[in-house]
């Protein structure tokens, strides 16, 4: 026989195989089994809320007759597309660009995806430059390239957003394609930067070997309009492709917002956040989290946090927090100062870093209103290069010791840091907007009621935190996901404003070729 059983054990229980078979024995939906045969985790959480920090499990047990106690995990059978099968045009082979193209290969139709930047492994020597060198290539860097902004990340798979389609679809196919069996298992899955790039190459090679096309380096600066419709794409080079076009060209693509502007296509302002990035050591978030002046201990990973709250009728609270990661220099252009965090799958390193960030409406900021759909746009733009020149016009970043930030004093020195291409004292609350500053100062101190100690002289701010999703919107239809006014267009994922984070974007994507699909079917039987 088999079952699938709910266990509350201590960490050390958990990561014993051993240990696991007894506990299961006791429980009570086991009562009067002598031996279990065979048990696989299939969910798990960590639970530390109390002192005592328990990790919830769902584990399947056999016994008897039973040996099998395989997952649900069904891998994808990819078979290559027909010689005339329909194209559809994916612009971006960030998340939604990527599993939109699967997604197109599993209902017989032809991916054609352009990429402005290059392939991933290619990609990690432009980042390297921008570390050690302050040289930024606008189209490879931690936003463009194969895999997007998420490829050079710490792999967050964690999303709200289950109504828009199917996690277990995304992350299936992430696994399929390399990553590790957690992903199918943790309430926070990641994979972690330096796996995410293998995983990504993966995806590519299964798009290349069932009939889709791949093409490096082809930034599309035109929409191809006949009567009004979208029938395809031009590239840089003067090529075009032809078919319904998916947009998927992430939350950073500035340019590509201007160029539809010009072509007349739709788009309206779209409320974002921005701030600062806060590191601390990790062993500080540790004992706060775990409750424990040991810290995590041998059985239990890197503490996550988690926290928000309002301040004067606008949300304030942590974003891709990054426990064992390092902070990355994320601008897409030279002139910009902009931060983002990453961590490896073991989520090593001494530091945790998260985005503090304060949250933004069109209308906050009345000096921009004139630029209509770019309203704050232009607010990020001009941020990012003030932080910039006070920066001397490098990517050297502006840091304040947290507790300095609060009290609106000067740091004397910086704390230690990930952050590669080094900081310097700098009066952060200042150099904010006070909209931001003030939000955020008292932000910090309802953090440290919630979590006593968060709020330390042992962290630091370190900005601009500016890219947490696009301040422009693509506006669709709800049911069609095309464009409200354009026939052939489907904006798609972040830089539409239609998700946020790698499994959003990804059902996006997958969204809008089902979208397409259904389309070209209802023209082929009419």
């Amino acid at each position: 026989m088999q079952k699938d059983i709910e266990l509350k054990v201590s960490p050390k229980v958990a990561a014993d195989r051993n240990l696991l078979l007894a506990a299961s024995l006791r429980d009570k939906a086991l009562k009067g089994v002598a031996k279990v045969n065979g048990l696989r985790v299939i969910r798990r959480s960590i639970d530390a809320r109390g002192k005592d920090v328990k990790v919830n499990l769902t584990v399947r047990v056999a016994w008897g007759d039973d040996e099998d106690v395989s997952g649900d995990y069904k891998p994808v059978d990819f078979r290559p597309v027909a010689a005339d099968a329909p194209e559809v045009v994916i612009v971006g082979a960030g998340p939604a660009g990527l599993f939109g193209a699967l997604r197109a290969i599993e209902l017989g139709m032809r991916p054609v995806l352009l990429e402005r930047g290059k392939d991933v492994d290619s990609r990690r020597l432009d980042l390297a430059r921008i570390s050690r060198e302050g040289i930024v290539d606008p189209d490879s860097n931690y936003c463009f390239g194969e895999g997007g902004a998420g490829a050079y990340s710490d792999g967050k798979l964690f999303t709200r957003s289950k109504k828009r389609g199917n996690v277990g679809d995304v992350l299936s196919l992430l696994h399929q394609h390399g990553a590790s069996e957690d992903v199918l298992i943790d309430a926070h899955p990641h994979i972690g930067s330096d796996k995410l790039p293998g995983v990504i190459k993966n995806i590519r090679e299964t798009i290349k070997a069932n009939g889709g096309e791949i093409h490096f380096s082809s930034k599309v600066t035109e929409l191809v309009m006949e009567n009004g419709k979208v029938s395809g794409v031009r590239t840089e080079d003067g090529r075009e492709y032809r078919g319904p076009v998916v947009l998927a060209t992430g939350h950073s693509a500035r340019d590509v917002y201007r160029m539809l502007h010009s072509q007349g296509v739709g788009l309206e302002a779209k409320g974002f956040a921005m701030g600062v990035r806060l590191e601390h050591p990790q062993g500080l978030i540790d004992r706060l989290q775990y409750h424990s002046k040991e810290g995590r201990g041998k059985y239990l990973p890197a503490a996550e946090y988690s926290f928000v709250t309002q301040v004067e009728g606008r949300g304030v609270y942590s974003f891709c927090m990054c426990p064992g990661g390092v902070v990355v220099p994320a601008a897409s252009a030279p002139g910009e100062s902009v931060v983002n965090g990453m961590s490896a799958s073991a989520r090593a390193s001494q530091w945790a870093n998260s985005g503090m960030v304060v949250e933004i409406r069109p209308g906050d900021f009345p000096q921009y209103e004139s630029e209509g759909p770019f309203e704050l746009m232009a607010l990020q733009e001009e941020l990012e290069k003030r932080f910039f020149k006070e920066s001397g016009d490098s990517l050297n970043a502006p840091s304040q010791i947290m507790t300095d930030f609060v009290e609106g004093r000067d740091s004397k020195e910086t704390l230690r840091t990930s952050f590669a291409p080094g900081i310097h004292p700098a009066r952060l609350d200042q150099l904010l907007p006070p909209f931001i500053s003030e939000r955020l100062r008292e932000g910090f101190k309802a953090f440290d009621r919630m979590r006593k100690g968060f709020l330390s002289d042992k962290a630091q701010l370190i900005g601009l935190e500016s890219r947490t999703s696009s301040p422009v919107r693509i506006p669709r239809d709800r049911e069609t996901l095309r464009h409200v006014c354009v026939e052939g267009l489907y904006p798609a994922g972040e830089g539409a404003g239609y998700a946020g984070g790698i499994v959003s974007a990804a059902i996006d994507g997958r969204r809008c070729v089902d979208s397409i699909h259904a389309s070209l079917n209802g023209v082929m039987d009419e």
